[in-house]
């Protein structure tokens, strides 16, 4: 039953990772993320077939168990979802403002067409 457990939480952070490291951004900040990713998939594939290993480096760090290390690093992790999302919708609510404004100033009627349609107005 066990390895049945461990096969599905393998496929689990497999999936997962694949998901997450498709995606769009520039090259740099792609590189980085999927770096991070495969690392954290080897390292819960590790932490899945050898727990011993995760309470061994909780006890390294001074954490008293690995679950605990693990909840840690999960606060991290939406700390960080949280700090980038909020990053990307600025900018994006930057670059929307910036596009309405150009639409705007770009449809706005140039003074010599206005005078043409106001002239044309009079002679009918």
């Amino acid at each position: 039953m066990l390895i049945i457990v461990q096969i599905a939480l393998v496929l689990a952070v497999i999936f997962v990772s694949v998901a997450l490291m498709r995606g769009g951004s520039n090259a740099r900040h792609l590189a980085i993320r999927r770096m991070l990713l495969i690392v954290f998939a080897v390292v819960a594939v590790l932490s899945i077939f050898f727990p011993g290993m995760l309470s061994t480096v909780a006890t390294f760090f001074g954490v008293g168990r690995g679950t605990d290390l693990v909840l840690y690093g999960t606060i991290v992790s939406v700390l960080v979802f949280m700090s980038t999302t909020y990053q990307r919708f600025r900018h994006m609510e930057t670059s929307m403002t910036r596009l309405a404004r150009r639409i705007a100033i770009d449809e706005v009627p140039r003074p010599e067409d206005a005078a043409e349609q106001v002239s044309q107005r009079h002679e009918n």
